[in-house]
C-alpha cells in the first residue's frame, strides 16, 4: 500500500505529514516509529496526520518519533498549518486558520510565503529555582513541559549527557519534561538548544521550548523586550511576541515542504 507524504522543516524540526481528511490511514506505534526513525526511516522529529473537525479548519493528531502520541508541537502546529494551505484547506475566517489539536483550539496565520504565525495557549505552572543534584532550572507549561536551564557556554554544553536524566527524573517532573540550555545573547535575543522528550534526543528547533525560554526569561527579568528573536541549533531564528501579561502568546517562523513522497509499507487502510 502507498501512501502519500509530504516531509515538512519549522525551523529546523521536521516532521512526516500525511492529508488523512478521509480518515483511511491507521498507524501503529511501531509504523511511526519505524517512519521517524533517520536513515532507515523517513527520518523526522515526528508525525502528523491532518484529519477533519467538527469546528474548526482541521484537526491535527501529532506523534513523537517514539510513536506515541505527543503534547502539542509548536513547530509542528506551524507545519500543520503550511500544509493544510497548499491541500487546497482555507482560512476559517479573515482571522486566518483555527485548529483543534489535543482537545484545544489554535489559531494561526500565513504570514507570508512560507512563514506561518501560530497563537499559542496561556503558559501556566511556572517554577523557580529547581535544584536537580547542584543543576538549578526552572519550568513551565507552553502547551507541553519544559525545563530551562541558563549557560553561558552553550556552544559547549552536552546537551544528551546533561538533558537526558533531567528529562526522566518524574520525582520534579511527574510526565517528564523537555530540557532547555539557554544562553542571554543581548536584552531581546537568546540562543537555545533542547533535548526533546519523545525524540529522546537533541533537536534542531523546538517551538514551545523557544516560546518557553522566551517567557521564562522575561519573567527573572534576564530580557526586557516582548518581542524575542530565539536562534536555534539550525541556525534558523524564531520570533515570540508577547503581552506583558503572558495572556497572547505567538510563535512566527518559517515552515518549508522540503520534499513530497510515497511510503510503502503494511499500513491498516480502510
Amino acid at each position: 500500500m502507498k501512501i502519500a507524504f509530504s516531509k515538512l522543516s519549522g525551523a529546523g524540526n521536521d516532521f512526516i505529514v500525511i492529508d488523512n481528511r478521509e480518515l483511511s490511514v491507521h498507524l501503529s506505534t511501531s509504523q511511526i516509529r519505524e517512519m521517524c526513525t533517520r536513515r532507515t526511516g523517513i527520518g523526522a522529529d515526528g508525525l502528523i496526520l491532518i484529519e477533519p473537525s467538527a469546528d474548526c479548519a482541521f484537526s491535527m493528531k501529532y506523534y513523537n518519533a517514539d510513536g506515541l502520541p505527543g503534547s502539542m508541537c509548536g513547530n509542528g502546529g506551524r507545519c500543520a498549518v503550511y500544509f493544510a494551505y497548499t491541500i487546497g484547506i482555507t482560512a476559517s475566517s479573515a482571522n486566518g486558520f483555527t485548529f483543534e489539536a489535543n482537545s484545544n483550539h489554535y489559531h494561526a496565520w500565513i504570514v507570508d510565503h512560507e512563514t506561518v504565525k501560530l497563537q499559542m495557549l496561556e503558559p501556566k505552572e511556572f517554577r523557580y529555582d529547581i535544584n536537580i543534584d547542584g543543576i538549578v532550572c526552572h519550568s513551565l507549561n507552553t502547551g507541553s513541559p519544559h525545563a530551562i536551564i541558563y549557560r553561558d557556554d552553550l556552544a559547549n554544553v552536552n546537551v544528551t549527557e546533561i538533558g537526558r536524566p533531567i528529562r526522566y527524573r518524574t520525582d520534579f517532573f511527574p510526565d517528564g519534561t523537555n530540557v532547555n540550555f539557554v544562553e542571554i545573547t543581548s536584552p531581546e535575543s537568546l540562543s537555545i538548544r533542547t533535548f526533546e522528550r519523545g525524540v529522546e534526543d537533541e533537536t534542531l528547533a523546538c517551538g514551545t521550548g523557544a516560546v518557553g525560554a522566551a517567557l521564562m526569561s522575561y519573567r527573572l527579568h534576564k530580557i526586557s523586550a516582548t518581542t524575542v528573536l530565539v536562534k536555534v541549533r539550525s541556525g534558523d531564528a524564531l520570533k515570540i511576541q508577547f503581552s506583558d501579561n503572558m495572556k497572547e502568546v505567538f510563535l512566527i517562523g518559517p515552515a518549508k515542504i522540503i520534499y513530497e513522497g510515497t511510503m510503502s509499507q503494511s499500513l491498516e487502510v480502510n
